[in-house]
């Protein structure tokens, strides 16, 4: 809780500070803290107990992993109680996990609730752990038996990391109702201040709360009275971010691309908010490029931001095809007996064909035949142009929410994406990916402005960003903006994680008709 005291020290220096009084009013007394005053604890209270309980997670895990060796090795948990060396190293292990995990930054704040940081430096400890142990074990002298080494050491980071992916998956939940969020004070131009909320509210998950927004002297303009970006108030120019941050509370203050804020201001910035502990985050201009692409390099005492090409071509697109085909193959096969019951009930239920077929464009421009399983009732392409007054996307796209071409089996293959899955197919034909941009239809291709055309120069594939992210729910400039950063940013590692995510947004079915 924040101290009487210390709401009026902030509102005494508030008074001190015109262009931010006019919004002070309102987020000190108004919604956002229910009252008047600061009657609420800070946002960040959270972290603690999130981190507490994330230790004792692993904990649980590590002392899991050594009970499960145990029982490997002797036959039953309980025998490693009548071998000394056996019982320390089960009492032992748990706890120096816990501080290997703390070394390699497993509990850092900035890592926490979102990305796959925080997995890989699990996975990393894992690997020192199992080394440590190993040399451990030789340096003493202990004839570690192979058993429990191969069940316990790698048991131990694979338990930690899915008890933390559960965990995470309650911290996103709490987060979609408005709690565990960091508020955060926004600096940059209206324009880019106003995509950035609208960002943080479209992916509650990433736990980003925008309170406030500082903009430029010039688009600020207190003496016009209150102003709001996408209802977040103006609490004054650049120059006020620290005392605005100060004032409602804020956790972070986010600084935008913005000549105004230069190498020295974000120094005196940085200055300010080191007093009272507010995080500081910088977003670059290169607002959709992924961090494996970037390296900060030093050149003549200045930190360049140097941004790799994205590699569109040589072993890892080799790589890539080969894992396309190779796991559309044994999807094909694995899923035939679900092929056939959805042939039977499409079939049955209006008598036209089971397949639907299509021309779409595929990488490079190239034209190609999609196949989905039939959704609609035969000639609906005929229609189309009837209904064309009644779309409801803003863009290139054709959709509605309640189609009457599509039939009642056909509406339910969409909730599910079960009429993608004959793509398959084209995956294994070389077409598609099992990952990648939606696959347009040629007459969209044809209104494609220049940047649009950028998504030509992957693969189409059978889910991907816009997938996992709303998708016909999605306007059309943020359906291009996610394919874009698809391109952009493609790997392997990042078609796993599309693929992972594609089961829980399929099963929720939002955002398919």
């Amino acid at each position: 809780m924040v101290t009487t005291s210390r709401v009026k020290t902030v509102r005494e220096e508030t008074a001190q500070i015109p262009a931010v009084s006019a919004a002070a009013s309102r987020v000190v007394g108004g919604t956002r803290h229910g009252g008047p005053g600061f009657a609420v604890p800070r946002t960040g209270a959270w972290v603690r107990p999130y981190v507490a309980s994330l230790v004792c997670l692993d904990l649980a895990a590590a002392l899991t992993a050594t009970l499960t060796g145990a029982a490997a090795r002797f036959h039953s948990a309980l025998g490693a109680a009548t071998t000394l060396p056996y019982l320390y190293l089960c009492l032992l292990l748990p706890p120096v996990w816990a501080l290997f995990v703390y070394l390699g930054g497993g509990y850092a704040r900035r890592f926490l609730g979102v990305g796959t940081e925080e997995y890989r430096r699990v996975a990393t400890a894992g690997l020192v752990l199992g080394v440590t142990v190993a040399v451990g074990a030789y340096a003493v002298g202990f004839d570690l038996a192979r058993g429990y080494a191969l069940v316990a050491l790698p048991l131990v980071p694979l338990l930690s990391l899915g008890l933390r992916y559960a965990r995470r998956k309650a911290l996103h939940r709490r987060r979609r109702s408005g709690l565990c969020m960091s508020d955060v004070v926004v600096v940059g131009y209206r324009v880019a201040a106003r995509d950035l909320i609208r960002r943080f509210r479209g992916e509650a998950y990433h736990g980003m709360r925008v309170v406030g927004v500082c903009l430029p002297h010039a688009e600020a303009a207190p003496e016009e009275g209150p102003d709001e970006v996408e209802g977040c108030p103006v609490l004054g120019a650049f120059a006020d971010a620290a005392d605005a941050a100060a004032l409602v509370g804020a956790d972070t203050v986010a600084v935008l691309a913005c000549p105004e804020m230069g190498g020295a201001e974000l120094r005196r910035l940085a200055w300010r908010l080191e007093k009272s502990g507010t995080d500081l985050i910088v977003a670059s201009a290169l607002m959709d490029v992924a961090g494996p692409r970037t390296s900060i390099r030093p050149v003549a005492g200045l930190p360049l931001l140097h941004v790799e090409h994205p590699e569109l071509a040589g072993a890892r697109r080799v790589l890539k095809g080969a894992f396309d085909r190779c796991a559309a193959a044994l999807a094909l096969v694995a899923l035939s007996p679900l092929f056939l019951v959805l042939w039977v009930l499409i079939r049955l239920e209006g008598g036209g064909p089971a397949l639907f077929t299509q021309t779409r464009v595929g990488r490079g421009g190239s034209e190609f035949t999609v196949y989905k399983f039939r959704t609609m009732v035969v000639g609906a392409e005929a229609l189309k142009t009837m209904l064309q007054p009644r779309n409801e996307h803003d863009g290139v796209l054709f959709k509605m929410r309640r189609d009457p071409r599509v039939t009642p089996v056909g509406a339910w293959l969409r909730r599910y994406s079960l009429d993608e899955l004959p793509q398959l197919v084209n995956v294994v034909r070389g077409e598609m990916s099992l990952v990648g941009p939606r696959p347009p239809l040629p007459e969209e291709v044809a209104r494609y402005g220049d940047d649009v055309r950028r998504r030509l120069v992957v693969k189409p594939g059978m889910t991907g960003l816009w997938q996992v992210s709303g998708r016909s729910d999605l306007s059309w400039e943020e359906s291009v903006r996610l394919d874009l950063r698809y391109v952009e940013n493609w790997s392997l590692t990042l078609d796993i994680q599309i693929l992972w995510k594609t089961w829980s947004a399929v099963i929720r079915g939002a955002g398919a008709y």
